[in-house]
């Protein structure tokens, strides 16, 4: 039996939940998300509470899966989603342009000019070092970072590059140091 998927979901104050057929609308606070749910799993309301059921076993692989996608959905229309990127090297830096454009410097021949997709909000600081992801859906916003970080990926033998914040990096030897 799935733990993840047995384990009940609060709704807390300010969320509604409607669930219809195979989809789940999710409405809070920051926005309204809708999750497609996979085939035998369905979610019933229970006192503040929603449960994940499956129909039989052969549905245990996605029991979880639907699970955590709903108490993600529940989550990012309540606080939100947030991904921090680093920009390391010399010269290498973002910038916004206009409110839906981040304008990267990373060591090429020219600018790359990245647009933000629709409900996913960047933040740069001061140093312009440090990008800041924002939104309330949690598979967008991992995935413009993943993009963004795919710009120009760490360097294994100067560390150089855009990186996730907390990312730990195996830094390789130089050909000096193979004797």
């Amino acid at each position: 039996m799935s733990r993840i998927g047995k384990k009940p979901i609060a709704v807390p104050k300010g969320v509604t939940i409607n669930i219809e057929g195979n989809t789940v609308l999710v409405q809070g606070p920051k926005g309204k998300l809708d999750t497609p749910l996979p085939r035998g799993i369905k979610f019933e309301q229970r006192d503040g509470h929603i449960v994940a059921i499956r129909e039989n076993d052969s549905q245990s692989a996605v029991h979880g899966l639907a699970r955590a996608l709903v108490n993600n959905a529940v989550e990012g229309v309540t606080r939100g989603w947030t991904r921090e990127l680093e920009i390391v090297g010399i010269g290498y830096r973002a910038e916004m342009k206009g409110k839906g454009m981040v304008v990267f410097n990373l060591g090429y021949s020219h600018p790359i000019e990245y647009p933000l997709p629709t409900g996913v909000d960047a933040a740069i600081d001061p140093k312009q070092t440090r990008v800041t992801l924002s939104g309330i859906d949690r598979q967008k916003v991992g995935q413009v970072a993943a993009e963004m970080r795919s710009l120009r990926p760490p360097d294994p033998y100067k560390n150089k590059g855009v990186r996730y914040v907390g990312e730990r990096l195996k830094k390789k030897v130089g050909k000096t140091g193979a004797k």
